[in-house]
């Protein structure tokens, strides 16, 4: 049997042939979850030690920062510990999306120059591996919501549809950040000040209701604050979120992954030659 041919054809911008294109990505899914899971066992995710870290991190970061407004704001309640544990959980999964996006490609070097795939394959993973990390807090959280006392109602089944559109915001970052990073190599270092600010600029570790409304005008540019407050207000306060803020949310994360695609699509047969 024969052995297929690829041709590698002078680099010229814009769209590749999309219906045998997302063939070849389909056909490849196996390959992203094994390659996702290779990924974790290789961060030590693979031990039981490592499986603990994955809830402990996120789980003494919000005990940090609860202990911190509590020392500045003098008081506290079970509804803001509450707020800021699930508020923290969603942006962590976002935050790990561009963490691992941003070096999916420059890490892949040797992959990329010797086989033949669907480049947008690496971060997707990275989407993946926040997955699998996210998924333990979910069962911390649940815990946390009984222990704590915050109220159950049938409008927490809107975490779904939220959740999702979190994992589409979290995968067209990663994608439009990784191939930004095949340009521009010093995107990965200022990556941790720009998540650190979207954290305090995000609705976490106060929430949404508290900010003046003057202030709240500027938070439209922000692309997860009414993601994160529709979170916090379905798991927290068992109630429905805000139509607006869910549909700023989804034309956030819609935006971020048409554009980020494209613009990867467009330039992927590029980062050979760029790597």
């Amino acid at each position: 049997m024969e052995k297929p041919v690829v041709v590698y054809e002078p680099f010229r911008a814009g769209l590749p042939p999309m219906r045998e294109y997302m063939r070849s990505l389909w056909s490849r899914r196996t390959f992203i979850a094994e390659f996702s899971r290779s990924e974790l066992r290789e961060q030590n995710y693979g031990s039981i030690f490592g499986q603990l870290w994955l809830v402990l991190n996120p789980l003494l970061l919000s005990g940090v920062y609860f202990l911190l407004i509590y020392v500045i704001g003098g008081s506290s309640d079970a509804i803001r510990f509450g707020h800021l544990t699930a508020s923290l959980f969603l942006f962590y999964l976002i935050a790990n999306s561009l963490t691992g996006g941003v070096k999916a490609i420059t890490s892949g070097q040797r992959l990329i120059l010797n086989t033949s795939f669907p480049r947008i394959m690496l971060p997707i993973s990275a989407t993946v591996i926040a997955l699998f990390k996210f998924i333990p807090t979910l069962f911390v959280f649940v815990i946390i919501h009984a222990v704590i006392g915050l109220p159950y109602s049938w409008q927490m089944l809107w975490a779904i549809p939220i959740l999702l559109i979190a994992l589409i915001m979290a995968l067209g970052m990663a994608i439009l950040i990784s191939c930004i990073n095949v340009y521009f190599r010093d995107i990965s270092s200022m990556l941790p000040y720009l998540t650190r600010s979207l954290l305090y600029l995000s609705p976490i570790l106060y929430e949404a209701s508290s900010v003046s409304d003057r202030i709240r005008t500027l938070e439209i540019a922000n692309p997860i604050f009414y993601l994160l407050d529709a979170w916090s207000r379905v798991l927290v306060h068992a109630e429905a979120p805000s139509m607006n803020g869910l549909l700023h949310a989804t034309a956030w994360a819609l935006f971020i992954f048409l554009t980020g695609t494209y613009f990867f699509l467009s330039r992927e047969r590029d980062f050979a030659v760029r790597l």
